[in-house]
């Protein structure tokens, strides 16, 4: 249950997301389509003007991976964020064998390599898809993620 900030109404599941990244931005985006509630709210820390410090988070860490901040205040990062996120918009059930004992250090590892890689892949995957003919691949390419 979502607690309640000073004006009365439900904290939201406050997600730290790299716009620049073509995966972060999509996936984003197809949670807010399924978050009917209204229960996530998306923080770009790509956008011009970002200051993690201003949220309380550690402007190295916060570029690095993943980070969401729950209705109880508590930041988690990384695969954890993922599976937080999930849970706020009810879809937690989807990715909850990444949490499982003996899955999770595995699927921890997984996001870690991906964080890591997020750009990289992201505009190959642009680049890939421009190739394939989709003229919104080709729009989606930014100056961060352009070959």
């Amino acid at each position: 249950m979502a607690t309640k900030n000073p004006t009365g109404s439900p904290r939201p599941w406050r997600v730290y997301y790299d716009g620049a990244c073509p995966f972060c931005r999509a996936d984003i985006e197809w949670l807010r389509r399924r978050d009917r509630r209204g229960r996530l709210s998306a923080v770009d820390i790509s956008a011009a003007g970002f200051d993690a410090a201003q949220w309380g988070l550690d402007p190295s860490e916060v570029r690095r991976v993943l980070h969401v901040r729950t209705p109880d205040g508590r930041v988690v990062c990384a695969m954890e964020a993922v599976r937080a996120a999930y849970r706020a918009v009810g879809l937690g059930w989807l990715v909850a064998p990444t949490g499982w004992p003996g899955l999770r250090p595995v699927f921890d590892r997984l996001y870690a390599a991906f964080a890591r890689n997020r750009l990289t892949w992201g505009a190959a995957w642009l680049r890939w898809r421009g190739r394939s003919g989709s003229s919104a691949a080709r729009s989606d390419l930014c100056e961060r993620c352009a070959p």
